[in-house]
């Protein structure tokens, strides 16, 4: 399997504070009536105020930031016990006499890296970064934050991944995904035994408490997008009495993530299914000097029967593209993975997914460099599918029958044929999950509903890949005191544009929400050349 790269945008965080030494205690957050919430709540309280010093970042990608690591509690019920380093890196407001203060962000997937994210260019480049410290991290149990070990050395780690196909595109191949799924689950048991049961997104949001508080900001203002929305959603049911503000995109219903994930695993097939027909409707009218599959036969209806002819060549072993020694063949589950992921990109995916799907019909013709740029391009780490996995376990509900896969692919495929069964098996290792007999303790399922002064802003494209828009609806009543801005016209897994821009920045700057209704519109279409 390539592992491919889940482009899974976050947002946005913090500043420093020497507060140290005591436990923390302002009342408990807006659920205390809940008495599991305010059990959580206190938990955290019991902790003493984490210490920051900000240094200058080493590398040179991140030299424009500060670099800071911090203790917290492995296991919040026993906050004397183990400890793990959260890794912290803060971008400076660039004005600091109009400073308001910490913005904090998380990223996405659930796996990806603040350290990563921040070393892609400036974070939240014009007035955001103006007024705000910019704060982000690296999430308990990924990447420079305790890093979900499952396996013995990173090269069984790299063979374990390659070796598996997801989605299977037969028989034994379903076999041998459901030997790698308890495989998987239990080297993360064996090799992560000290911290697997501790990553769950409310341990996440409590580590956010500890931060806000290390940075001595009274209330959280906070951006993010994706898994990072469900990270916002937990963080202001837990704590909605510590909220100044949450602006969440590419939304996530907590309700139905936390306690009916395969629902969400058809509701987000549909999804991907929906956005790829986009793409090929908007290829076809490019045409061929903007689109590199809608060359030749140049309908809607031809690209998809183009589209499908490959897939299902694929089923019967690997495409090759090239000749000789310098050719490349791609497989059943890589060419799956390259439509689910290169869709989340309108401007840099979709150009390239309609190259590679251009090449795979040229065959041995093609150009195999090509296929390996965007293969390349597109990749992630093995140890990001390993903190997916643990995390998305966690938080996720399944029966705990691997074999049973094969079946519910079945019947996820009647809505959704390629991509029901391609976001299902990326779970697949949770059916064997090493969680506590009795279930995680701290894990929350709701209520849901945000209770602080100024209610949350969300942001959702019309079309995307992973994150309905159908979600969004459902996450704006969930928490009940939240706005959602639809961008009308808006394709892939980041909502952007002026439109967006500006009323993100009057949220988070002004606390000024959008008219209800108010939608937004995308400054340039896909493929525009």
């Amino acid at each position: 399997m390539h592992i491919w790269r889940f482009v899974v945008l976050a947002a946005v965080a913090a500043t420093v504070s020497a507060l140290t030494g005591c436990s923390y205690s302002t009342g408990l957050g807006a659920q205390s009536s809940n008495p599991m919430a305010a059990r959580l709540v206190a938990q955290a309280d019991a902790v003493p105020t984490p210490t920051l010093t900000w240094t200058p970042c080493q590398e040179p990608e991140l030299d424009r930031y500060q670099c800071a690591t911090t203790e917290v509690p492995v296991d919040y019920a026993q906050p004397n016990g183990a400890k793990l380093e959260l890794a912290v890196i803060r971008q400076l407001a660039r004005d600091p006499a109009a400073r308001i203060g910490t913005l904090f962000a998380a990223a996405g997937g659930p796996g990806d890296s603040g350290f990563g994210w921040a070393a892609s260019g400036e974070l939240f480049p014009g007035e955001v970064s103006r007024r705000f410290d910019v704060v982000t991290f690296d999430q308990r149990g990924v990447g420079r934050s305790a890093q979900i070990r499952c396996f013995a050395d990173p090269v069984e780690q790299q063979q374990f991944w390659q070796g598996t196909a997801i989605p299977p595109a037969n028989k034994e191949q379903e076999r041998a995904d459901e030997r790698s799924s308890r495989e998987h689950a239990a080297g993360c048991a064996t090799h992560g035994a000290g911290l697997v049961g501790h990553l769950t997104t409310v341990d996440a949001a409590r580590d956010l408490d500890l931060l806000r508080r290390a940075v001595g900001e009274p209330k959280l203002t906070y951006q993010g997008g994706s898994y990072a929305s469900y990270l916002g959603a937990v963080y202001g049911a837990l704590f909605s009495d510590r909220v100044r503000a949450l602006q969440l995109t590419s939304m996530i219903d907590p309700e139905a993530y936390t306690s009916d994930t395969r629902s969400v695993i058809a509701e987000t097939a549909i999804g991907t299914q929906e956005v790829l027909g986009e793409f090929l409707r908007l290829c076809a009218q490019a045409g061929g000097a903007r689109c590199a599959f809608a060359s030749g036969p140049a309908t809607e209806a031809d690209l998809r029967s183009r589209d499908d002819a490959l897939l299902a060549r694929s089923r019967r072993g690997p495409i090759m593209v090239g000749t000789g020694d310098g050719s490349v063949g791609l497989t059943y589950d890589e060419i799956v993975q390259a439509h689910a992921t290169l869709l989340y990109d309108p401007d840099q995916g979709w150009p390239r997914l309609a190259r590679v799907l251009a090449e795979l019909e040229r065959g041995a013709a093609g150009d195999a460099n090509v296929v390996r740029e965007v293969l390349r391009a597109s990749t992630m780490t093995p140890g990001y599918l390993d903190s997916y996995t643990a995390i998305s376990c966690a938080d996720n509900t399944f029966a705990r029958h691997p074999e049973s896969w094969p079946s519910l692919a079945e019947e996820v495929a009647e809505v959704a044929p390629v991509y029901g069964p391609f976001w299902l098996y990326m779970r697949q290792p949770c059916a064997s999950w090493a969680a506590p007999k009795d279930g995680y303790p701290q894990r929350y399922s709701g209520p849901w509903g945000l209770r602080s002064d100024v209610p949350a802003l969300l942001f959702n494209n019309r079309f995307d890949p992973a994150t309905p828009v159908t979600a969004a609806y459902r996450a704006e009543r969930t928490l009940r005191n939240a706005r959602l801005v639809v961008v009308t016209d808006g394709y892939g897994h980041q909502p952007s544009g002026a439109c967006v821009t500006a009323l993100q920045e009057r949220y988070l700057i002004d606390l000024e929400l959008p008219a209800h209704g108010t939608a937004c519109t995308v400054d340039r279409p896909p493929f525009a050349g």
